[in-house]
């Protein structure tokens, strides 16, 4: 199951016990993420892990700011495009790391090709499907 599929299936289920998003609802607060790593007395951060804080608070900042528009469809949508940018970022940022984990640096360029697709879903869904 793809991530928009996961997704979809978690918002008829949402549907379906009857909560809706409503326009005053503050965008959720990811800030969390950022604070991963950055603990007094932590080790000195590495470039790919400024890079990952830096990518989540890119992605913070703007689904925090992102207006809601009340329909679930479209906030979905658009929330999910600087999420999955931040993923990108951070993939992209330990491929260039140097670390040359197989595993990881299978993971890393699948989420790049993986998550842009995705946009590019996200994008053309939300051009068929303006706002008002």
């Amino acid at each position: 199951m793809t991530t928009i599929q996961t997704a979809a299936a978690a918002l008829i289920l949402v549907a379906g016990l009857g909560v809706s998003a409503q326009a005053q609802a503050p965008a959720p607060d990811h800030s969390g993420h950022a604070a991963h790593g950055a603990a007094a007395g932590a080790m000195p951060m590495s470039p790919a892990s400024s890079a990952y804080i830096e990518a989540m608070t890119r992605m913070d900042d703007a689904m925090r700011t992102m207006p809601m528009t009340g329909q679930a469809g479209h906030d979905f949508a658009a929330m999910m495009i600087p999420h999955h940018r931040a993923a990108i970022e951070m993939a992209e940022a330990y491929l260039a790391s140097g670390d040359t984990d197989p595993e990881l640096t299978t993971m890393a360029n699948d989420i790049v090709a993986a998550q842009k697709a995705e946009i590019a879903t996200l994008e053309a869904w939300l051009s068929k499907h303006p706002m008002p």
